[in-house]
């Protein structure tokens, strides 16, 4: 068994508790049944926002929601470049998987710009 990762990007609509909700729950859905994931497989996840995402950590809903008490979770903001994407939220789960395991990586919304 060996760990890979799986990338995704969505962007929300503003800077509220209940848009990062859905965005982030969206997102988390969407990469874990485009990869046929289950908790019992995730290492550890690790969010990232820009830096106009700040009304709540995203790792919250996946706990409460999607019942991931037992994951490791970070959040942290994205490095601030010049004229990037605004208003984005990055996901990197990392999953315990089998050599023959290929990633399948999800980008909603403005985010799809990035791939």
């Amino acid at each position: 068994m060996i760990t890979k990762g799986i990338r995704g990007a969505i962007t929300v609509e503003n800077n509220s508790v209940e848009a990062l909700r859905e965005a982030t729950l969206v997102l988390l859905q969407g990469m874990i049944a485009k990869n046929a994931v289950t908790s019992d497989k995730i290492s550890h996840v690790i969010f990232t926002t820009t830096n106009d995402l700040n009304a709540e950590f995203p790792a919250k809903f996946a706990r409460l929601e999607l019942g991931w008490d037992n994951v490791a979770m970070m959040c942290f903001h994205e490095l601030d470049v010049p004229n990037s994407l605004a208003m984005c939220l990055r996901v990197l789960i990392v999953v315990n998987c089998e050599n023959d395991f290929v990633p399948q990586f999800v980008y909603l919304k403005g985010a799809s710009v990035l791939r």
